[in-house]
Order: C-alpha cells, then structure tokens, then sequence
C-alpha cells in the first residue's frame, strides 16, 4: 500500500527516531508498503520518518533499472554506519520530502553498514559511490537530518521557504 510522503517542513522529518526493539509482521508490511511508495514516487531511497513513522528502518535501491540492472530493493532495520572512508565524494541529492529541490553534498565515498534484514538476521555490507551515499542520506533521516542540513544557511532557508509554499498550494488544492 502506498502511503503519503511527508514534505518538510514537518516536526517529524527533524526527530531522531527508536531503534526497533523486535521484527513484527507489521513492520515488515511497512516495509513491503515502503518500498512500493518509494518505487512509485519514484526514488532510490526512503526512511519510515518520512512516512510519519519514527522507527529506525530505511529502504533503498540504487540499481539502475535503464542500465539493465536487476532492482535490488534492500530493507534495513536500525542500520549503522560502522566505518566510512576518508575519500569523499560529492552528489546532487534530492529527497522525496523535499520535491524538485536539488544541493550538492559531499559525504564519505565508501561506507560500511550493519543492519538487520527483515529475517532478524545482522547483515554488513560496504557500499560505495551512489549506494553510499544514498544509505547515509537515509540513515541520516533517522537522526532527523536532511540533506539540505548540509547546506549553507541562505540556501537551506530558500528551499524552506519553497517547501512552505508547496504545502501552502497543495492543502488549497
């Protein structure tokens, strides 16, 4: 089931959220309805904050559909960065809850992650370019951190203002 997508500015985005204490069946279905939101949205990553749940679980999948890419959709409860490199890489990030708003934002290039898979079982994995950095944008929500946190006061403050606008059009709608 899809579910409405928060958009900032919203009290819940900046709230770190609870590690998840045990795997129920209804996480999972957030989880199967989390994926199907983010497909359909369409985007490579999603955090439950940002579907109004404060529960350390993220989504994503980087595979580059039009590149022949098998989808590769991965669920990860209370995931962690264990190590990041000191190479650093730079990527335009954009963020479901904040449509058609571009930055570039400099992260580790190479990061390790532990998490649990929805079996319960301890997963780490070492990502690297584009998976990195969208695991860590992610992981960042559950800190209630956004990319545009990463940004230079004025710029935060215009696509704030922007956002503030969209909510404004939309709820008139």
């Amino acid at each position: 089931m899809k579910r409405p997508i928060l958009i900032h500015p919203d009290p819940r985005l900046k709230k770190a959220c609870a590690p998840v204490p045990d795997l129920s069946d209804e996480l999972r279905v957030l989880a199967d309805d989390m994926l199907e939101t983010m497909y359909d949205a369409p985007g490579i990553g999603l955090a439950a904050p940002q579907v109004g749940v404060l529960d350390r679980l993220i989504v994503l999948d980087c595979a580059k559909n039009d590149q022949g890419e098998e989808a590769r959709p991965l669920v990860m409860f209370n995931p962690r960065v264990l190590a990041g490199s000191d190479e650093r890489n730079v990527y335009e990030e954009g963020c479901l809850s904040i449509p058609d708003q571009y930055a570039e934002v400099e992260r580790p290039k190479v990061v390790d992650v532990e998490w649990l898979d929805r079996d319960g079982k301890l997963r780490t994995e070492t990502f690297d370019g584009l998976w990195a950095t969208c695991v860590q944008h992610e992981i960042d929500h559950l800190d209630g951190k956004l990319f545009i946190d990463y940004l230079k006061p004025l710029k935060r403050q215009m696509i704030t203002r922007k956002m503030q606008k969209l909510k404004r059009e939309r709820a008139r709608a």
